[in-house]
């Protein structure tokens, strides 16, 4: 298996904790991936990136965790995008596209202050496209938290949640409050965004949270196949670029590794394209 996995995968002390971190990250993603297609928020989510830029930035300036700052400032942000858009589609897009306007730049300014700091070297690059290899052992635990928390809400509400994504009009003859499950909804998605900033950086997580929903929606016929189909893409998406990223050392007589976001990003378009491939083949047999 040496041509697939370089010798000390299995033994790097920083590739275990990475693997598992990823998985979860994954998992998180792809579940609240799934709504956010389905919801039509995937610009909502984009949004949440630049929002979650600036609390990373924010807390590396202030030398706390980043992912409490990505987590802040992403609820945040999210809040702010379901408060001020009404119950229009145009309106949220509106209210999304402020926020993420005031987001870039206020991250633009934060990431000014990071990177002329001396006590803050390395953090803009930590920020922008992060690295589940550096991702401190006593995070690990307070991620894989956040990830629980954030899938039991995700399942707790999700039958209200698709309903007054699918239908707000009858969702609202039964009961439900499309409203009050926005504001549960972007709290989730602000988790999510966390999360995968974590891993493979705050300008990247867009691609882990909606392409491998997008590419299992496209080979799936109901939204629980979609949801597992979504998970095991995106597991696979992290955990393949880890290796990736790890066997790169091995590439080339300088030794330069490539980062993991670039490779978890890489898998990921292959997935949607074959995805996207698959299905219009069998669009075309029926």
């Amino acid at each position: 298996m040496h041509w697939l996995v370089e010798p000390g995968f299995w033994s790097n002390p920083v590739v275990g904790p990475a693997l598992v971190l990823g998985a979860v990250v994954a998992a998180v993603s792809a579940a609240v991936g799934v709504v956010v297609v389905v919801r039509g928020q995937s610009f909502a989510g984009h949004a949440l990136t630049d929002v979650a830029m600036a609390g990373g930035a924010g807390a590396s300036l202030v030398g706390a965790s980043p992912l409490l700052g990505f987590l802040l400032a992403g609820i945040v942000g999210g809040g702010s995008i379901e408060a001020a858009g009404a119950e229009r589609v145009r309106d949220r897009d509106v209210a999304t596209g402020v926020v993420l306007g005031a987001a870039a730049g206020l991250t633009a300014l934060l990431l000014y202050f990071v990177s002329s700091s001396t006590s803050a070297t390395g953090s803009t690059q930590s920020v922008l496209f992060g690295s589940v290899f550096t991702v401190s052992r006593s995070v690990v635990p307070l991620g894989v938290a956040v990830a629980a928390a954030t899938l039991v809400t995700l399942f707790s509400v999700r039958r209200p949640l698709l309903l007054s994504s699918l239908s707000p009009e009858l969702a609202a003859a039964r009961g439900v409050r499309p409203r009050v499950m926005g504001l549960v909804f972007v709290v989730v998605l602000a988790a999510s965004v966390a999360l995968s900033a974590l891993v493979i950086g705050a300008i990247l997580s867009t691609a882990l949270l909606v392409g491998p929903a997008s590419a299992a929606l496209r080979v799936s016929r109901g939204l629980v196949g979609a949801t597992v189909g979504a998970i095991v893409a995106g597991v696979a998406s992290v955990e393949l670029g880890i290796l990736a990223s790890y066997d790169s050392f091995y590439w080339s007589a300088a030794h330069r590794s490539v980062p993991v976001s670039a490779c978890v990003v890489g898998v990921v378009l292959v997935e949607v394209a074959a995805a996207t491939v698959w299905s219009r083949w069998r669009r075309g047999r029926g």
